[in-house]
């Protein structure tokens, strides 16, 4: 594909029928929760994606027995029921924050000692919350490049070799797996810059057979992907506890489970959505459908906010824009499914009044500076952005042409190429970075604009 991908206008409502991949998200807690398994678990609707395939990848470094089906979306995974088969080895994360901190959890409290490499991108994330929160229960992490961030070499709670020979760092009962009395490690935890932290010490806890406590030190102590990773492990029969404010984690459990169906990817399914949103258009998503557990569902109640129809069908979810595109403006408190405040803000000029989006202070620190990357690509398109630390505020106008800059994030080019189905000339800078978890969206789209026609009723 090219540096740089030109979208075409749209001139009348779209009538979209598309399937979009499996989740992401679920994805690589899926793969994780197989490899953490007593056994061999299929995991079906598989996202083949640069994050998949270094989580995959990371897997087989670490000795796990695999049989990847691409074409099938499919994945078995033969799991060591909490042991890691190669006790030293080296891993590369890329720039998938789900395999940075999952995998960095399941090392933190293996027996083993490991290196973990990561993208430039995945470099500049945060991670000190995790390595805090590890190192207080026995891991021990030398950081190879600056301190709290990735690269890392990270020895678990439980490891003995040579150079860590002698008693581990932590509370009493915690450091390996046969010391003291049988507690639970308990571990402090912020879960304000990113909430993977909490789920990755929630899905390796059977690791440690003394159970596991995480008390919550921030503000926020609960989000749509916390309660996904609690339903998947319930899934794979170990649960998590949670009284309002803290989790735990019960000794002496493991995860069995034969076969796993990985959802839609309900992230990706929103731009359909807002496509057909801002052109007045119609799009069913196939198989996506009311009882999907992803936060981002959440954002179809924003469009109905804004003037669309949401409609169950046998096939999928169908979202019907207002007519001609006119969208109403909107204030929204998007903390707990921030992925869709770009593609809100992509949409954003074509509303009768300002769209305010609140509580997202937490984007700046994913692929890119997210909010400072709306307010740089609306502003290409000529549109207002009043930026504040944690919100947005958007001025709706008619946008003109220009180029987005996407600083290598996919969402920030998938996005914006929906204000680009009703304004000529808008470019998107670096589409291939898409291949994070969207490989083909732009060839999708390619097609589907292609041959876009006159909107109808949903069925």
């Amino acid at each position: 594909m090219e540096n740089r991908y030109l979208v075409k206008t749209v001139n009348q409502p779209v009538d979209w029928k598309v399937t979009v991949p499996g989740s992401k998200s679920m994805t690589n807690r899926a793969l994780l929760l197989a490899a953490l398994s007593e056994g061999t678990v299929e995991v079906e609707g598989v996202l083949f994606s640069d994050d998949s395939r270094h989580f995959l990848g990371s897997l087989d470094a670490l000795g796990f027995a695999l049989r990847v089906d691409e074409e099938r979306k499919h994945v078995t995974v033969t799991g060591c029921g909490g042991k890691i088969p190669r006790k030293e080895a080296q891993i590369d994360v890329g720039s998938a924050g789900t395999a940075a901190r999952f995998l960095t959890a399941m090392l933190g409290v293996s027996d083993g000692c490991y290196t973990i490499l990561a993208s430039e991108q995945m470099k500049r994330r945060p991670m000190l919350p995790l390595f805090e929160g590890l190192m207080s229960v026995g891991a021990r992490i030398t950081y190879l490049e600056k301190e709290g961030f990735l690269p890392v070499k990270i020895c678990g709670r439980g490891y003995r070799g040579e150079e860590e020979a002698g008693p581990a760092k932590g509370t009493p009962g915690t450091a390996g797996e046969e010391a003291g009395p049988a507690l639970p490690a308990e571990l402090a935890l912020d879960i304000s810059k990113s909430t993977q932290f909490l789920s990755a010490m929630l899905l390796v806890a059977p690791m440690i057979r003394q159970g596991l406590f995480v008390r919550i030190t921030s503000e926020k102590t609960d989000g749509s992907y916390i309660r996904i990773t609690r339903t998947m492990m319930e899934e794979f029969g170990v649960t998590a506890e949670f009284d309002g404010r803290n989790y735990t984690v019960a000794p002496g459990v493991s995860y069995r489970r034969e076969r796993c169906t990985v959802e839609p990817d309900m992230s990706a399914a929103c731009y359909f959505y807002a496509a057909a949103a801002v052109t007045g258009g119609r799009a069913v998503v196939n198989h996506v459908h009311r009882d999907n557990t992803q936060g981002d569902l959440k954002f179809l109640e924003v469009l109905a906010r804004m003037g669309c129809t949401v409609e169950e069908t046998a096939d999928g979810i169908c979202v019907t824009g207002p007519r001609d595109g006119k969208l109403h403006g909107i204030t929204v408190d998007m903390n707990d499914f921030s992925d869709q405040a770009l593609t809100l803000a992509a949409i954003a000029p074509f509303a009768d009044a300002p769209v305010q989006i609140r509580h997202i202070g937490h984007i700046r620190l994913q692929e890119s500076d997210r909010i400072r990357a709306i307010t740089e690509a609306l502003g290409a398109l000529g549109i207002r952005c009043e930026e504040e630390e944690d919100a947005v505020r958007i001025l709706p106008k008619e946008p003109h042409g220009g180029t987005v800059k996407t600083y290598e994030d996919h969402r920030v080019a998938m996005a914006f190429a929906l204000t680009g189905l009703r304004t000529d000339g808008v470019w998107i800078e670096n589409p291939a970075c898409c291949g994070k978890t969207f490989e083909e969206y732009f060839d999708v789209l390619e097609e589907l604009t292609g041959g876009a026609s006159a909107g109808r009723k949903c069925q």
